[in-house]
């Protein structure tokens, strides 16, 4: 069970949404507050992100930027340049006569009614430099992007979503690898031998009638030395985090399937309808059946 790509897969409620961007300086774009985790790609030429908070941030060919929280912030050739509001989707941005930068800008339709820790411990915004010794996948992922956007070659269509799809998981990833010192949070999580194995039981098995006890003795060790070690590095008690898991595995499985809601509460581990239907109210507010239809196209 591959933990990170569990819970990106779950975490996503729709496809992403991005758009090609062409400039010519002076140019400045500002992204009001998405929904999504806005994200944004330096293909060609340069670019300085405004933070919502901090000062600017230059950026060059093959940098990655995502914005979990999907703050207001801005894309601009030089720090004092004037800005537009801008949706990559729909505009073409206004050109000037000066340096090009060709970037693709997005946003990826994320779970904000329960968004999972892997998302709320990172920073409002994560920066992945463009480094030819490190994260090979995901700079690889990025010239390829480029060279599909530019060529537009037969296949191009269905090559450019699926990379930008992937995208996700690769600066994800990148950003814990370069964090995997950090003493908490799921870059600790992800690196710690014994945590990665409880949560990848819990993932593969969110049904099962684990205890603290059984999941300890599963990765070798004490009960609590492992409660202790998950809870340090997770951010939550191991029971806390399953019972999470579960109705996150619950909303994705209400999402993408129409299963009846008996066989989603015994995939989650719930004997009963009534107490599965019971616990997805207190979390998500409404019964499943009405978060399913509230999902459903009219």
């Amino acid at each position: 069970m591959d933990v990170l790509a569990d819970v990106v897969g779950a975490m996503k409620t729709g496809p992403a949404t991005s758009g090609r961007t062409d400039v010519r300086g002076p140019w400045g774009l500002r992204f009001v507050h998405s929904f999504g985790a806005t994200f944004h790609l330096i293909l060609q030429g340069t670019a300085w992100l405004l933070p919502p908070d901090g000062d600017p941030i230059p950026l060059g060919p093959g940098d990655a930027v995502l914005l979990p929280r999907g703050l207001d912030h801005a894309l601009v050739d030089h720090p004092d340049s004037p800005t537009v509001a801008f949706d990559p989707t729909v505009e073409e941005p206004p050109q000037g006569q000066g340096a090009r930068a060709l970037l693709l800008c997005g946003t990826y339709r994320l779970d904000r009614e329960r968004p999972h820790p892997v998302l709320t411990k990172l920073p409002d915004v994560v920066v992945v430099p463009a480094d030819p010794g490190r994260h090979r996948s995901l700079h690889t992922a990025i010239s390829i992007l480029g060279e599909e956007l530019d060529a537009q070659r037969p296949g191009s269509a269905a090559v450019v979503p699926a990379l930008v799809d992937a995208l996700l998981v690769l600066i994800l990833r990148a950003w814990l690898e370069d964090h995997e010192c950090s003493t908490e949070g799921w870059a600790q999580a992800l690196t710690d031998p014994s945590v990665v194995q409880a949560l990848e039981l819990i993932h593969e098995k969110p049904g099962a009638a684990w205890t603290v006890a059984d999941l300890a003795a599963d990765v070798g060790l004490s009960r609590a030395a492992f409660a202790r070690r998950f809870t340090e590095a997770v951010g939550e008690p191991p029971l806390t985090y399953l019972s999470r898991w579960r109705m996150t595995t619950a909303a994705r499985l209400l999402r993408d399937h129409d299963r009846p809601l008996a066989t989603v509460a015994k995939e989650i581990g719930y004997t009963s309808e009534f107490a599965f239907a019971k616990a997805f109210k207190r979390d998500f507010g409404v019964p499943p059946g009405t978060y399913r239809k509230q999902l459903t196209p009219a």
